[in-house]
């Protein structure tokens, strides 16, 4: 299995502090679940996650940890992710209220998807650039698989750029198809991040989550212009990202 998270990239370890930022109370997040209070180095609900402590505990995405792990956080906080095919399923549906039509994203098939490679057209008296601006919000978000879907939360499996179905991944398809320069790909993507939000309660899930958007970023980026992103590229979306991806119960 492709490593989903890897805290070493040097994009994250780079933005690893700013990741761990809670932009409410100027402290670092906190772990808010009691799973890391079991192990022999013991981290309770209310204790900050710090990058010395994220070198003493392994920060897995919920399909990597053990089945009794995942029961357990499903009993105590009803925590459940949602499969790939789902959460396109749904963002069809949204995306058919917004179009009018048939989602122009991809097909549904049974469990799957096939994505449709026709350049996105929009309706009458809207346009790419209303789209990519329009704000959405997932609620109890978990590792954001309706926002990006580097991978299917359910099962782990890596999904490629081309065919990714979260809302910010089509919004930068959306941008990939109407912007022929690096600065204004740039300039747009911005404004699609600063346009997507949610708010998760565990710690663990929230840093992933963050992290998912981040390495979207980066993947979109050096797929679209074949270059890695700048420092202050990095930082930029960063800072949208620990913004508009929030800690609250």
């Amino acid at each position: 299995m492709k490593k989903l998270i890897d805290l070493k990239a040097p994009h994250i370890k780079d933005m690893l502090p700013e990741l761990l930022r809670d932009m409410t109370t100027g402290e670092n997040i906190i772990f808010a679940t009691d799973i890391y209070s079991k192990n022999n180095i013991a981290f309770f609900p209310t204790e900050h996650i710090t990058e010395s402590v994220l070198e003493q505990i392994d920060l897995q995405p919920r399909v990597a940890k053990s089945l009794a792990e995942q029961n357990e956080r499903t009993r105590s906080n009803a925590e459940v992710f949602t499969p790939a095919w789902i959460c396109n399923k749904m963002n069809n549906f949204l995306d058919k209220e917004w179009f009018g039509k048939k989602s122009p994203f991809n097909a549904e098939q049974e469990k799957a998807w096939k994505t449709y490679k026709k350049k996105i057209a929009f309706p009458a008296g809207k346009t790419w650039q209303d789209y990519v601006s329009l704000k959405v919000l997932e609620i109890t978000c978990g590792e954001a698989p309706f926002l990006v879907s580097r991978y299917d939360s359910s099962t782990g499996e890596y999904i490629e750029v081309e065919n990714r179905i979260g809302i910010l991944d089509r919004k930068i398809r959306v941008i990939n198809e109407n912007c022929d320069s690096a600065f204004d790909w740039v300039f747009w993507v911005n404004k699609a991040f600063q346009s997507v939000y949610g708010y998760e309660y565990q710690g663990d899930n929230l840093l992933i989550a963050r992290i998912n958007l981040l390495n979207t970023f980066v993947d979109c980026l050096t797929e679209r212009w074949k270059r890695e992103p700048t420092k202050g590229e990095l930082q930029f979306i960063t800072d949208t990202i620990v913004r508009n991806i929030w800690q609250m119960d």
